[in-house]
This record gives structure tokens, C-alpha cells and sequence, in this order.
């Protein structure tokens, strides 16, 4: 297999800049929370009924994205959309309300949702290039990002910066990195090296008529990408339990102190950051299918062990082990979704973006319902059931990444 031209190897770089800056925008606002909770001078409800802004907005506009990288290409879409980003995380300080907090993180929502779609469509772009998997550690990238995000968040928190003056510098920061990215991201259109990696130059499909083509395969297409929708809603919903619920459970059933039970999303973020830097390696020996399957064992038997034997060190195995096998599953579904026949390009991606954000929006209401019930250690059980819905239907995923 020859090796990556310079043109390819440069776009790679600047769509992994994309992917942390993508990361790093939003996670520079989550640790001033306590502060702008405390300047609006609501309650913990209607903080989080503002803060719902973000997956709703989401959710709205995440099937926007298809059209919108059809029209104005993946590279100009998401490293624009990127610079808006920035823009609207600077208006966070000058909200004098929670319904206008929840106005700029609806937006904010809105833009990440197709920003989103856009740097994983250019991501699988180059990847097709490279002919093996970069795209899960391209989300590991992203993961850094965040966690780049979060220490920049925390560091201006503990100086007592502005947050005016701290979101302008973040923001002019990342700005000028996604707009430098720009110019090294792959030239013309999105569907270029898919045409011309195909047998007969082009992805359409025998047929007398584009309709006829369309009507042939649009049914079970749509149907595949729903699936592969909630393969990678379980995905959502693993990562929702680690961030929302770890420190939760330690904290409450098990009665660690504060610094341990904090230990939880660090050890889910931390081997799932692994995960995602070294699947690339394992996808391409492997399969997707086949990774996928043992990622879902591996979630369902770590969280089911610590549930079963709860204590600490137990649990932050359970973590540990949920967020490794999750690592790929969400890239890999994206991938499949891409790559579908039969359907107009950035469709499946598209579609299986935004059910992830349902994931991410549901996840906490059912795991929260049924904690309220039954306890969280029952609630905490969805991390199991997801794994196994993942090894049923890890059927659908793509086996081979090229």
C-alpha cells in the first residue's frame, strides 16, 4: 500500500486540529458553571432546564447538516461553523437571564450538531485516502481537546479571569487554529475520492433511472442507518453514565470521599481516550464488526461485575472497562453510515449523528427515572444493557474500514 502524499498526511493534521479545537471550544465553558449559576441566580432545576438548551438545539438542527455539507462542502462547514462557535460562547457572560442562557446554548447546540457531522464527513474523506482506519483517533484527539478545554476552563476559574475576557482569548485561540486548519483541508468536492475509489467511478448503483435506484435501496438503507443510529446511541449512552453518574455512584452507594468519587470520569475518559488513539490499529486487524462486538462484552462484563460486587475499586474497573470498549463504537457507526449506497452523500451520517444526541438526551432522563425507583446501582444497569444491544447489532457495522 503506498504511502499518504504530502497533501494527504497535511489534511490529516488539519482535520485532527478541527477535532480538538472542536473539543476544546465548548469545555472552556462547562468548569465556569458554578459561576454563571451563581450570577443568574437560579436554582439547580432551572439551571438545568437552561443547560438542556444544548442537546435540544441539537437535536433540531442536527439533520440540517447533510444539507448543509451538500451545499458548502465538509471543510468549509466545519472549520467555519467552528469560528461561529467561538462567537456565540463569547455572548455566555452578557446573558442577563437563564431563558437567554438557554437561547445561546440551544445555538451553540445547533452549531456543534453540524460542525459535527461536517469534521467527521471530512475526517472519513481523508481516511478513504489513507485506505485503513484514522478515525477513531481522530476522536481521541477530539477527547484531548476536552480535556485541553476543561484545564483552560478551570486555570482562568482559579484566577478569577473574566469570563469575558477568558472566552475572547479561548475563542480568538481556536479561531485562528480552525482557520489555519482550512487551508490545508482536502480541495473539491466531498464525494471525490469515493468516486473515484469506486469500480465503475461513482457510488449510484445499477438502475435505468436515479429514482428507480433510489427506490430500490433508500427502504433498506434508511433502516441499516437507524440501526447503526442505536448502535451508536449506546455508545452515548455508556459515555452519559461515565460523566453523569460515576461520581454519583461513588459518592452515594458506595461512600467514598469527593476526590475519589471524582476519579470515576476520569478513568472512563481516560481509557476511552486510549481506546480511541489505539483503535485505529485494532479496527484495521480486526474489523469493526468484530472489535465492536468485544468492546460491547467488555462494557456489559465490567459494569456488571462492579454492579455486582460494589466497591470502589471495582467500580472504577467497571468505568475503566465501559470506556474502553465504547472507544470505536461511535466512529465506526459514522463510518458505516458514510459509506451506505443508495443514499445522498452526508445522509446516514447525518441521521446517525443526530439519534447520538437523542442518546445523549435520553440517557440521563432514563438512568435518573429509574435511580429514582430502584436506586442508581439499578439504573446503572443501562451501561450493561447497551453493551449487549451492541454485540446483537453489531452486525450492521462495515467490517473493512477501506
Amino acid at each position: 500500500m503506498p504511502a499518504p502524499d504530502l497533501q494527504a498526511r497535511q489534511a490529516r493534521a488539519a482535520v485532527a486540529a478541527l477535532f480538538l479545537t472542536n473539543g476544546a471550544v465548548f469545555f472552556n465553558v462547562v468548569p465556569r458553571y458554578p459561576q454563571i449559576k451563581a450570577e443568574l441566580d437560579v436554582g439547580n432545576a432551572v439551571f438545568g432546564g437552561a443547560v438542556a438548551g444544548m442537546p435540544i438545539g441539537a437535536l433540531l438542527a442536527g439533520l440540517l447538516a447533510g444539507a448543509a455539507v451538500r451545499r458548502f462542502r465538509s471543510s468549509r462547514v466545519a472549520a467555519f461553523g467552528i469560528v461561529l462557535m467561538t462567537v456565540v460562547t463569547v455572548a455566555v457572560p452578557f446573558v442577563p437571564n437563564w431563558v437567554a442562557f438557554w437561547g445561546v446554548l440551544f445555538v451553540l447546540g445547533a452549531l456543534d450538531a453540524v460542525v459535527d457531522v461536517a469534521q467527521n464527513a471530512h475526517g472519513l474523506r481523508v481516511q478513504r485516502i489513507y485506505r485503513r482506519s484514522i478515525v477513531n483517533s481522530l476522536h481521541g484527539v477530539w477527547s484531548v481537546g476536552a480535556v485541553l478545554g476543561g484545564l483552560m476552563g478551570s486555570a482562568a476559574a482559579g484566577l478569577h479571569l473574566p469570563l469575558a475576557v477568558h472566552l475572547t482569548i479561548s475563542g480568538a485561540l481556536f479561531s485562528a487554529v480552525a482557520l489555519t486548519a482550512y487551508r490545508f483541508l482536502l480541495p473539491g468536492s466531498d464525494d471525490t475520492e469515493r468516486a473515484a475509489a469506486a469500480p465503475e467511478g461513482g457510488r449510484s448503483l445499477p438502475g435505468t433511472s436515479t429514482r428507480e435506484r433510489w427506490r430500490a435501496l433508500a427502504g433498506p438503507a434508511m433502516r441499516t442507518v437507524i440501526l447503526l443510529g442505536v448502535v451508536a446511541a449506546c455508545g452515548a449512552l455508556v459515555e452519559d453514565a461515565g460523566a453523569s453518574w460515576g461520581a454519583l455512584f461513588l459518592s452515594g452507594d458506595l461512600g467514598a470521599d469527593a476526590a475519589t468519587a471524582g476519579l470515576a470520569v476520569v478513568v472512563f475518559q481516560t481509557a476511552m481516550t486510549a481506546g480511541r488513539l489505539t483503535g485505529d490499529r485494532a479496527v484495521d486487524r480486526f474489523g469493526q464488526r468484530t472489535v465492536a462486538r468485544a468492546g460491547g462484552l467488555l462494557a456489559a462484563a465490567g459494569m456488571g461485575a462492579a454492579l455486582a460486587v460494589p466497591t470502589v475499586p471495582a467500580a472504577l474497573a467497571g468505568f475503566a472497562l465501559a470506556g474502553l470498549g465504547v472507544a470505536t463504537l461511535v466512529p465506526a457507526a459514522m463510518h458505516t453510515a458514510d459509506e451506505l449506497p443508495g443514499l445522498p452523500h452526508g445522509t446516514g451520517l447525518t441521521v446517525v449523528s443526530w439519534l447520538l444526541r437523542g442518546g445523549f438526551l435520553v440517557s440521563p432522563l432514563l438512568v435518573g427515572a429509574v435511580a429514582d425507583l430502584a436506586g442508581l446501582r439499578v439504573g446503572l444497569l443501562s451501561v450493561v444493557l447497551a453493551g449487549v444491544i451492541t454485540i446483537a447489532l453489531s452486525r450492521t457495522l462495515a467490517n473493512r474500514t477501506a
